[in-house]
């Protein structure tokens, strides 16, 4: 366990000026506090904050962060509170622990819905501060290393919930060197078996790639020593994790991979870093494809580098990573490595946010949560920012916009503004006319072509690769759906005033909405169209001595079973609510029609469904397609065959026949259909076999007698071998 004067000396390394005193008594109060409590691995629980404040100033952070890390765990584990720590040590640390006290409540190891919600308020809990995330990370990294003491199914959850979210939330930070821990730490206690044999193959390339590695750094070093160029030369080795990584994205063996092995190049100036790439291409043929200037357009990260890759030494492949010592200890450290943590002072989120990319991804992904999502959304929407690399394009006017790998101009659109995305019909990818769909290149220039009145299919949701994309059509699905529910619960609400002998306005039902327990007139109508309420107990709630006659309300069940009465002339349909809400005719007020693929014909038992953007669908009740609707019984509306209003109209339905491979066969169908007074709308015609072709006919009819007098009738040709209803 750290000593007293160890946690001090620690500081003093990299901070002249650190408060002693401030240190000493953060140690003594801790220790006391903490007592004889222990950790699962028998140490003393004290031993725990040490190791957190260790980790942190391997990270060389300001006093109030060491302090706040001793601390992390006082007000949670022990008698302390925050008053007594805000007196002891000011209201900033008591603030940075207090934060994370809230966080250590949480216990992020739960269950989906609970892990999302969870995250969502961690969040929000480093919002103000970004320290208390760093701290955070710092507690988890100390937690993998002593995952061993934990028990094994605990342990599982705990590196898996650090894969997913720690692990990868540490890297936006641009914290590559606690990532790649993180990440292998959870890789070896979820995978051992695929760790074990990366680690064995490693071993095994290490000694018979060693004197290549030394030829190559020595080869190297002299180029560029004989062109004057002050450089530092080191082979660098891809983490295990993101060896299996590789392997499992791009369905590859150890052997096809080619960069296990690379190369960093730190040099003193940025102009260094081009001076390197100059001598390097001009030495040894570069790789097309592998250049990558990350100075000139840093990742969101923060991380600057240069990327490229030769045909060094030997005919090998050799990647190399070109960079400043300060652009080094970013890529190492991220947010973690600017000055402004290092001063001594209290946190200035103003310079922050002008000098760190990944402050702003934050503070971005924060503003997120306003914007009305479920946990869960924002959760998968967090994971998606957190995992993908990224490709960097151009809007007309230059702006640059980062976005992850496979991004199509519907994300581009969508990172300019919500309203562009929203209203987003086209694009124009380096000036040329794209699908919308397009793999975005890094470089490309994407305009985006709008539309007043557009809205995003709901297909985009699942065809996006960002969370903000994603999150946002889903919301403009649902506004679409709402809309549409309110429109027809408006005319339902109109119609049922109208046989009240009242006349309907806004202003009369706003009054009415505290009767109604809905926040708005919206809701009302929404409700109403969604079969939630009854439109009669709308016109009560404003007129409420009116007399209404309520019709007797009906199950969703005997919906299903209606019949046309005693076998008259079949008409259109009549559509009632469960609540008995007449709506007469197919083209009344309310849109109404029927299923695709089939329909459904007077004397078919059916049930209609309530579908925004269309009305209501009839469905006879033998269809399969029902079947999708069965968790949705609110959308079940009973329906039934108005037998008066609509003589000699003619209803959809589909049938399957197969007839034989001769001449006329067509025709003979076609002659029966014409003849019985039936009329066809299309055909279809499939290759069954040699000798058998397949008919899909989609045609009309009056009603169910006229449908089986047809079937019947085909049936009996000799050219026809089978006739079947189909119902889409």
């Amino acid at each position: 366990m750290m000593r007293q004067y160890e946690l001090v000396d620690r500081v003093r390394k990299y901070n002249p000026q650190a408060d002693e005193d401030l240190l000493n008594r953060a140690y003594v109060y801790a220790m006391k506090a903490h007592g004889a409590q222990k950790r699962a691995s028998g140490d003393p629980y004290f031993s725990h904050p040490l190791e957190v404040a260790a980790i942190l100033t391997g990270l060389r952070l300001d006093d109030a962060t060491i302090v706040a890390a001793v601390l992390h765990d006082t007000i949670e584990d022990t008698a302390s509170t925050r008053e007594e720590i805000d007196q002891i040590f000011g209201e900033e640390i008591g603030r940075l622990v207090d934060g994370l006290t809230k966080l250590k409540r949480l216990d992020l190891v739960s269950k989906q819905a609970e892990q999302a919600e969870n995250f969502r308020r961690m969040l929000l809990a480093v919002a103000d501060d970004i320290r208390v995330l760093l701290v955070k990370l710092a507690d988890r990294l100390h937690n993998m290393r002593t995952l061993q003491y934990v028990p094994p199914d605990k342990r599982r959850r705990i590196a898996q919930e650090t894969l997913d979210i720690y692990a990868p939330l540490a890297g936006r930070m641009g914290m590559q060197a606690m990532r790649d821990e993180l990440e292998n730490l959870s890789f070896r206690t979820l995978m051992p078996e695929a760790a074990a044999m990366i680690d064995e193959r490693l071993d095994v390339l290490r000694r018979s790639n060693g004197e290549l590695i030394k030829r190559i750094e020595k080869e190297l070093s002299d180029a560029l020593s004989d062109r004057g160029i002050t450089a530092e030369v080191k082979g660098r080795e891809k983490t295990p994790y993101s060896i299996w990584r590789k392997m499992e994205r791009k369905s590859i063996g150890f052997e096809q991979l080619s960069d296990i092995f690379g190369f960093r190049v730190m040099v003193p100036t940025i102009e260094d870093c081009y001076r390197v790439i100059g001598v390097v291409h001009t030495r040894w043929p570069n790789v097309p494809g592998r250049f990558k200037d990350y100075i000139s357009t840093p990742k969101q990260n923060d991380y600057r580098s240069i990327h490229t890759t030769v045909v060094g030494p030997g005919s090998q492949r050799v990647e190399l990573q070109v960079r400043t010592r300060e652009m080094n200890e970013v890529a190492d450290n991220g947010i973690a490595a600017h000055a402004l943590y290092k001063d001594g002072h209290t946190v200035d989120t103003e310079r922050l946010s002008s000098e760190s990319r990944a402050y702003l991804w934050l503070r971005r992904t924060i503003d997120a949560l306003n914007q009305g999502d479920t946990p869960e959304d924002f959760l998968e929407h967090t994971k998606l920012e957190l995992f993908h690399d990224q490709v960097f394009c151009f809007s007309p006017k230059g702006r640059l916009i980062a976005l992850p790998r496979g991004a199509t101009p519907i994300d581009f659109a969508y990172a300019v503004h919500t309203d562009v995305g929203n209203h987003a019909v086209g694009a124009r990818i380096n000036g040329h006319i794209a699908p919308l769909l397009s793999e975005l290149q890094n470089g490309d220039e994407v305009q985006i072509v709008t539309a007043e009145g557009q809205t995003p299919p709901p297909a985009w949701e699942s065809l996006v690769v960002t969370g903000k994309a994603r999150a946002a059509i889903r919301r403009a699905t649902r506004d679409a759906v709402r809309e549409q529910y309110s429109g027809l619960g408006r005319q339902i609400v109109t119609r049922a005033f109208e046989r009240s002998g009242k006349t309907y306005s806004d202003d009369r039902l706003k009054a009415a909405l505290p009767r109604l327990a809905r926040q708005s007139v919206e809701d009302v109508l929404a409700a109403v169209g969604r079969g939630e309420m009854y439109s009669g107990d709308v016109v009560k709630a404003v007129y409420p001595d009116i007399a209404l006659d309520r019709p007797a309300a009906r199950s969703t069940k005997s919906a299903k079973t209606k019949k046309a009465a005693n076998g008259a002339t079949p008409a259109a349909a009549s559509v009632e609510s469960a609540t008995g809400i007449p709506i007469r005719g197919l083209r009344g007020d309310l849109p109404v029609s029927f299923a695709p693929n089939g329909g459904a014909v007077p004397g078919d038992r059916i049930v209609g469904i309530l579908t925004p953007g269309e009305g209501v669908v009839i469905y006879p009740i033998q269809s399969p397609a029902l079947t999708q609707f069965d968790d949705q019984p609110e959308r079940w509306l009973d329906v039934r065959w108005d037998v008066e209003s609509a003589s000699g109209s003619l209803f959809p339905v589909r049938l399957l026949v197969s007839v034989l491979n001769e001449p006329g066969a067509l025709g003979n169908v076609a002659t029966v259909i014409g003849e019985t007074g039936a009329n066809i709308d299309s055909v279809d015609i499939a290759k069954h076999s040699d000798d058998v072709r397949d008919l899909m006919l989609d045609i009309e009819v009056h009603d169910l007698k006229h449908l089986n007098a047809l079937i019947a009738q085909l049936k009996a040709q000799t050219v026809v071998s089978r006739v079947e209803r189909v119902n889409g």
